[in-house]
């Protein structure tokens, strides 16, 4: 529930916010972001361009997609 609450909040962020959102979904809008999302993350695991010995690119990749929708790796991706 807390990843379905962080893509809301990013998918929102860019707009208009009154007490009611006239003709939006907030449920289909978050949905849509997820699929988006999972088509991205599907793309970089086909992408044969990445070699096994670079799995960390792809990883990085996929925890950016993430990043895009507001959420984040988690603990296990600070490497700062």
């Amino acid at each position: 529930m807390e990843l379905y609450a962080e893509i809301l909040a990013h998918a929102l962020a860019g707009q208009r916010v009154q007490v009611t959102i006239p003709g939006v979904d907030v449920q289909k809008l978050a949905e849509s972001a997820c699929c988006r999302a999972l088509g991205e993350i599907k793309a970089i695991l086909e992408d044969d361009t990445l070699s096994d010995e670079t799995c960390f690119q792809k990883i990085e990749a996929i925890v950016r997609v993430y990043e895009r929708l507001g959420s984040d790796g988690g603990s296990r991706h600070d490497f700062g």
